[in-house]
């Protein structure tokens, strides 16, 4: 049996006894994901910021989980308006350049008043 291991990084953590990701063999996934800036519990008012420290802490728990960010699979973003959606895709590309391969998405829109997100990355021996 496989064994479930909790990811924990720097800069970033939940007030509860939940992980920022979980690997379980090959697969990690993600909890939520807050816009935090590293280290505090501070969010930028700018998207823009917000979607730049997701992309931050998605890379730390990448690298604790020794995957990349070809490993990705796929992504889910909430963001607070359309206007705000749009913000993503700059990142979107330039962390998934190439347009044959990239993860799936699904960007929700809601009026949770800053950026989340969560991933999912599988890890190809």
């Amino acid at each position: 049996m496989t064994k479930r291991r909790s990811i924990h990084i720097e800069g970033l953590s939940h007030l509860t006894a939940i992980p920022v990701a979980t690997q379980i063999g090959p697969l990690v996934v993600s909890s939520v994901i807050a816009p935090f800036d590293p280290g505090t519990r501070n969010v930028p008012e700018d998207p823009a910021a917000q979607v730049a420290n997701i992309f931050r802490h998605v890379q730390a728990m990448l690298d604790e989980a020794g995957a990349t960010w070809d490993d990705v699979a796929k992504m889910d973003f909430w963001a607070p308006s359309a206007e705000a959606r749009a913000i993503i895709d700059g990142p979107w590309v330039e962390y998934f350049p190439d347009e044959a391969s990239r993860p799936s998405r699904h960007t929700h829109v809601d009026d949770g008043g800053a950026m989340r997100a969560t991933f999912m990355a599988y890890i190809a021996d």
